[in-house]
């Protein structure tokens, strides 16, 4: 370690910043506050909440007290149990989301930490290191080589250079170098924090939230027409033009799905909470049905195809030949190094490292840096993709200082002029340099990681920086292994197996990717590298990415560009990765994938945390998404179908007969008991074709089953029109009676038949659903026989109706049945049988 004379800096107490934070708050730029007001007004302020609360007013301006009371509870009770299912599932996710939460280096009483973010306060010293999210408003008090990007604040992409005594603020990255500093500002009192506070706007819409609009402007252009016709008719049919507008508005009520965003918040967060126990952490819920719906996996190899641990297995020089002048090197440069954790360091200090009962004797008799001090750093960054280290022992009473530098082989060739062999140093000509690059591909070649080293003596001067760089002679390279992990093959077949393609995009060697691809099962008859991409147009490049499944030697922003190939392909396409270049990508795609143990960059801009390395973590994560979104799509199924054919029958009716077919506030309070039905599919079970291949909102399904099944379901009211009228000649009142329990229990029932692909007595639905199920419809039939029913325009009906009743909905199950296989069978694979 460097020598250094003054006493390292001991930062606050941690009393004074326990007290600190009690009164300043947490260091939040934007903390979310839940305001229950706000929301039951947001509740409200939806069109279809909005246009019962002014069918209330209209009922209380006509003086129907009764119905008014009605409405108004059904708005009451619906927004009371969006309000407490939606909080529960923020809870959740919330809970989820502080798991994964930022951390920072903060020193108190001396000793430094992780600690969260949030619990930073004013005067607090902090360290910063390549990969790390600036945690504050932050001034420095020393600065080495120290870039920051700070593009969300100035929206310049390029990196800046920062040094002591200057400032960097809350929402900016160290890309390189190392610096500590005080903290100014935290939370709403950062520079960040004020643009947040003006800014203070939702975010773009994600995919999910635009399909979800483009499904509300598909329902709404649905009812718009049959909703004015319906006025249209019955106000000409001389009835009472307020109650016409009443049945009309009830009508719109009814045949939309306004539980869906519950439905959507509640079964996401389960999603959510499900995969958090397979170890996949879902920062935001709509990445669920992204998650669900890729089909291409773009990985980098280091930790999700191979284990991450890195062994040292050769040590050679130019030429090939085992030698400890390359490991002496190397070994002093990573055992100064203070920038960015790496594997390769870890097992370079790991394989030579002290021995635990001698410190003065090392585990391998070799390397032997006993009185070297460090100088000085110029940290590793992806351009120049090596590190230098300056250091210094004192000998004879002369001083050596060398200045050692590590890195790819062709970035370490690139400023050498000398090789060394057998302790001879010789000019690094061209037929020398050739040599030396046969050996580093001959060792990636046989799947090695290589390291190249070089030195050189350096003059006494105060400080370091790349012009340094220069005139260095190559001593060898170091050759690691990090095998392919014992279940990549079986995973990525797996994917595969489930509709999702994996490649692997690095930056490695192309022999070294070639060699873990063929090991994990990747197609290697093809290896896109950088170099070949640079050449490459956008359409030339999206119609060779679709068919590689190797891409080596790429830089940061050309993993950019084949992600967003990709997708102008029509690919939904997630990417895993886990370090500072990583983080352009994971926003990038669709859905950003990183590790418990990534750099901070790259854990703030992923979608999802996998707390476990490997790829089977992120299987299981899918298939969860899938669940979720199955369950989702259930709904649309069931809701739009069932409320389509009763509006179409309102229709209908509303030509013929001369009374209403049914009073506004049974049609609503129809349509609410429906609804409650409903609440619990996101407890449901989830067929193995809605997880098999990746699904997407399918408009087209939901209208070709509202367009299917809405007129079957229509048959069987006007079915129960002709029995009522004509063969028990019931009166208006027991005919609303009649359609409100037909209409009830046949589009309740056959949530059992909707719900899943197959059979279903073959698929047993979850014990919740059954249960609100069979509750709702035993509520229906009982209640023209409570005290409330004359209070609710209903009256009790005759056996032989419940007779009737019984055979119509057994047939209608049954023809619906039929009628779902021939539409699912087409989209999920499975005949009609």
């Amino acid at each position: 370690m460097s020598a250094v004379s003054e006493a390292p800096p001991r930062g606050l107490p941690e009393a004074e910043a326990a007290i600190r934070l009690a009164a300043e708050g947490p260091n939040d730029p934007a903390p979310r506050r839940r305001r229950p007001l706000a929301e039951l007004a947001r509740h409200l302020a939806n069109p279809l909440a909005g246009i019962l609360v002014l069918a209330c007013v209209a009922s209380l301006f006509a003086g129907d007290v009764v119905d008014a009371t009605i409405i108004l509870a059904i708005v009451a009770v619906s927004a009371a149990i969006e309000a407490v299912q939606t909080r529960s599932a923020r809870a959740a996710a919330d809970a989820l989301r502080k798991s994964v939460a930022t951390t920072a280096t903060v020193v108190r009483d001396g000793v430094a930490r992780e600690v969260p973010r949030a619990t930073l306060v004013r005067g607090d010293l902090v360290k910063l290191s390549a990969g790390d999210l600036v945690p504050a408003d932050v001034r420095l008090e020393t600065a080495k080589d120290l870039h920051v990007n700070e593009a969300a604040l100035t929206g310049e992409s390029l990196p800046v250079e920062r040094r002591r005594e200057e400032s960097v603020y809350l929402g900016s990255s160290i890309v390189s170098g190392t610096a500590t500093g005080t903290v100014e500002a935290t939370g709403a009192h950062t520079r960040f924090g004020g643009i947040a506070a003006k800014l203070d706007a939702p975010p773009p819409a994600t995919a999910l939230e635009r399909d979800v609009a483009a499904f509300g402007t598909f329902i709404l252009k649905t009812v718009l027409f049959l909703v004015l016709f319906v006025f249209v008719v019955t106000a000409l049919g001389k009835r009472d033009p307020l109650g016409a507008l009443l049945f009309s508005v009830a009508l719109a009520v009814g045949v939309t799905p306004e539980f869906l965003p519950m439905i959507m918040t509640i079964t996401l967060a389960r999603g959510a909470q499900h995969m958090a126990r397979e170890k996949c952490i879902v920062k935001n819920l709509a990445a669920i049905q992204e998650l669900g719906s890729m089909d291409v996996l773009c990985s980098d190899k280091t930790g999700t195809l191979t284990t991450g641990d890195m062994t040292l297995e050769e040590h050679v020089d130019p030429l090939g030949v085992e030698d400890e002048r390359p490991l002496l090197l190397a070994y002093l440069n990573s055992y100064f190094e203070s920038g960015i954790e790496n594997p390769l360091d870890e097992a370079l200090l790991e394989h030579a490292k002290l021995d635990p009962l001698d410190s003065a004797v090392l585990r391998h008799a070799h390397p032997d840096i006993r009185g070297f001090t460090k100088v000085d750093e110029i940290p590793f960054d992806f351009e120049r993709r090596r590190v230098t280290v300056v250091a210094e022992r004192a000998a004879d009473g002369t001083h050596e200082r060398l200045l050692v530098t590590k890195g790819a082989p062709e970035h370490v060739l690139s400023v050498c002029t000398a090789w060394e062999v057998r302790d001879a140093v010789a000019p690094l000509d061209e037929d020398a340099r050739a040599k030396c690059l046969a050996t580093a591909k001959s060792l990636g070649g046989k799947g090695y990681r290589v390291l190249g080293v070089a030195w050189r003596a350096t003059e006494q001067k105060p400080a370091y920086d790349l012009h340094d760089e220069k005139e260095l002679v190559l001593a060898g390279f170091l050759a690691f292994l990090d095998p392919p992990r014992d279940d990549a093959r079986d995973t990525v077949a797996a994917l595969r197996a489930r509709g999702v393609t994996v490649k692997m995009v690095t930056g490695d060697a192309e022999a070294v990717a070639r060699h873990v691809a063929g090991r994990v099962g990747l197609d290697t008859t093809r290896v896109l590298t950088g170099a070949q991409i640079e050449r490459l147009t956008d359409p030339a490049l999206a119609h060779l990415a679709e068919r590689v499944s190797v891409f080596a030697r790429v830089s940061p922003a050309q993993k950019t560009r084949v992600l967003a190939v990709l997708r102008g392909r029509g690919h939904v396409v997630g990417f895993l990765g886990d370090g500072i270049n990583d983080a352009p990508s994971l926003h990038e795609a669709d859905v950003g994938i990183s590790v418990a143990g990534a750099v901070d960059v790259a854990r703030e801009a992923a979608d999802v945390i996998l707390l476990q390395p490997g790829l089977a973590v992120l299987l299981a994560g899918i298939v969860e998404g899938r669940r979720a979104f199955g369950n989702v799509l259930k709904y649309l199924l069931m809701g739009t179908s069932s409320n389509f054919g009763n509006m179409f029958s309102m229709a209908g009716a509303a030509l013929f007969l001369p009374f209403l077919p049914m009073l506004p506030t049974q049609i609503l309070l129809n349509n609410f008991l429906y609804d409650l039905a409903q609440v619990s599919i996101p407890t449901d079970r989830v067929d193995e074709e809605l997880v098999r291949a990746p699904r997407r909102w399918d408009i087209g399904l939901v209208r070709r089953f509202m367009i299917v099944l809405g007129p079957i379901s229509s048959l069987y009211d006007f079915l129960t029109f002709g029995v009522l009228l004509f063969v028990l000649h019931a009166p208006e009142r027991e005919f609303h009676t009649g359609w409100f329990v037909e209409s009830l229990t046949t589009q309740t029932l056959v949530i059992f038949v909707i719900r899943t692909v197959g059979a279903p007595w073959a698929t047993r639905p979850s014990r919740a659903l059954a249960l609100t199920v069979l509750v709702v419809v035993a509520v229906g039939v009982l209640l023209p026989l409570t005290p409330v029913s004359g209070a609710l325009g209903f009256t009790t009906l005759p056996a032989s109706y419940y007779a009737f009743l019984i055979g119509a909905t057994g047939t209608y199950l049954l023809v619906v049945e039929r009628v779902k296989r021939l539409l699912l069978g087409k989209v999920f694979g499975r005949p009609a049988t």
